[in-house]
């Protein structure tokens, strides 16, 4: 998932590509060494910066999707037509190479093991990178909080981790996956009130709501959210537009 980029006292450092994998139809999984990396929480993002021949840089911001792990930084990055950075990082970044890497960024929309409460994850399209994060961080940590994903996609070639999520639906004890297809199969639908009350938390158990994806979904989503009686101040939302 890529945002605009957000300036702040941060140091650029240089990211060596360790891995890389293809994820869905046309998003790539890149896997970082970063020397002297501080560590990070589940959800928050870096900015990535990428530097030409002639001195001209261009950079933008995405989430990590995966827990802390010594000095590795893994991303998940969605090729953008005539875009900037995805392109390069997507199709072109080979193992070897290396880019420019500031961050962490980010503290509010976090998941953070320690916590014990219920956890609806609500996720459209590439907006399931930072909530891929929490729910291996909940693993990594050892966390035993229920965690459930609602996670809204075009179609199966469109979907990431999609071995990985069925997988864990299956191992990972206390977690749920629902998947939901915009345009595939007879059922393709867009996310509706009777998804988000059928597959979420009901609110009187209080979860922690993470509703991430384009700005309508979530925006839909929230607002299916506060109508079902839940906590407007347990919804955290990361959100970016058709340019991202």
């Amino acid at each position: 998932m890529a945002r605009a980029a957000v300036s702040g006292r941060l140091t650029w450092r240089v990211a060596t590509l360790v891995d890389a994998r293809a994820e869905g139809a046309s998003a790539r999984t890149l896997t970082f060494d970063v020397p002297d990396w501080p560590g990070h929480l589940a959800g928050q993002h870096v900015d990535v910066r990428l530097t030409a021949d002639d001195g001209y840089t261009a950079q933008r911001s995405y989430s990590m999707s995966a827990p802390a792990d010594g000095t590795h930084v893994e991303i998940t990055v969605q090729s953008v037509a005539d875009g900037e950075v995805s392109p390069y990082l997507v199709d072109v970044l080979t193992v070897g190479d290396a880019v420019e890497l500031r961050g962490p960024i980010g503290g509010w929309f976090v998941w953070r093991p320690e916590q014990a409460d219920p956890v609806l994850l609500v996720g459209g399209g590439s907006g399931v990178v930072p909530l891929m994060a929490m729910i291996r961080a909940r693993r990594a940590a050892g966390n035993r909080s229920l965690f459930r994903l609602i996670y809204s996609v075009r179609t199966p070639a469109d979907e990431y981790y999609a071995e990985e999520l069925r997988r864990r639906a299956r191992d990972d004890h206390g977690l749920d996956v629902t998947v939901i297809y915009t345009r595939h199969g007879e059922s393709a639908h867009r996310i509706t009130v009777a998804d988000v009350n059928t597959h979420g938390w009901p609110p009187d158990l209080e979860p922690a709501c993470f509703v991430c994806g384009p700005t309508g979904f979530v925006e839909t989503v929230a607002d299916i959210l506060v109508a079902l009686g839940h906590d407007p101040r347990r919804i955290r939302t990361e959100r970016f537009g058709p340019t991202s």
